[in-house]
């Protein structure tokens, strides 16, 4: 598809973490409320398995902002919420 842009595609970010790993500050932006977490395992049986925490949040200025911490490499991402 020329010219298409694929939407809520994840972007590395930059998380601080509280107690029992909960994210404090995004990419700077102090985290007012967590609204939900979950998590997602899925593919344990092939050599690349998903585990990931998603956390709903909203930010002290009001903007909701979809977090995951991905569990097999450490790393953090955001995805527009």
């Amino acid at each position: 598809m020329s010219g298409s842009r694929l939407l809520n595609l994840p972007r590395p970010a930059r998380v601080r973490m509280g107690p029992g790993g909960v994210p404090r500050t995004v990419d700077g932006r102090q985290i007012e409320q967590v609204r939900e977490s979950w998590l997602i395992e899925d593919r344990w049986w092939t050599g690349r398995p998903l585990r990931r925490r998603y956390w709903e949040i909203m930010s002290a200025q009001g903007r909701n902002l979809v977090v995951f911490h991905d569990l097999c490499s450490g790393e953090w991402f955001s995805q527009a919420g």
